[in-house]
């Protein structure tokens, strides 16, 4: 059987833009109601291409899952169902998308936010008006310059010390906000 054999009839390239989407903020309900299958069909679809991702020790699908979630979404039936950005994470995604600084700091900030104990994508999103789909989608856009070459070993590593730099920042600020740091009260 090949990695790229269609579960329940769902491609994995459906699939990826089925996750994509769910991802953006559109209910899995709706996702599955336009694809034509139920939850229970998702749940399983979902759980055996992850599987199929876990196994695959060549990277071919973790890489065609890259391709797909920075690329346009191909299938008409999805496209349909997508919602528009709001107006905020338009404008959000556009100086994501040209101030890599700015992606850096948001970057740091989600990790920031999974360190305390919050959810980060969800901070982003209230925030800033950004769903996780999109959010993810210009993490792929930047990893591909960063694995292309098109972006140097040292400017690479300019980002990601600033990115590190604004972690430490956003996580005094979110322990600040909790009334401390997640394991303050743990004693050992």
């Amino acid at each position: 059987m090949s990695n790229l054999e269609p579960i329940h009839g769902i491609s994995f390239q459906d699939w990826a833009e089925m996750s994509r989407v769910v991802a953006g903020g559109t209910p899995a309900q709706t996702v599955c109601q336009a694809m034509g299958i139920d939850g229970a069909i998702w749940d399983e679809v979902n759980t055996l291409w992850g599987q199929r991702m876990a196994e695959d020790s060549t990277f071919e699908l973790a890489q065609l899952l890259g391709q797909y979630w920075q690329g346009e979404i191909a299938n008409p039936k999805l496209l349909a169902i997508q919602a528009a950005p709001s107006p905020q994470a338009a404008d959000t995604i556009a100086k994501l998308k040209s101030d890599r600084w700015f992606f850096e700091e948001l970057s740091g900030a989600r990790n920031a936010a999974y360190a305390q104990g919050l959810d980060g994508a969800q901070w982003i999103a209230d925030n800033y008006g950004v769903s996780l789909g999109d959010f993810q989608s210009i993490t792929m856009e930047y990893l591909a310059l960063r694995t292309s070459g098109q972006e140097s070993s040292i400017d690479t590593l300019r980002f990601l010390e600033y990115q590190t730099e604004k972690q430490a920042e956003y996580e005094e600020r979110f322990a600040a906000e909790v009334g401390g740091n997640l394991a303050d009260d743990v004693d050992f």
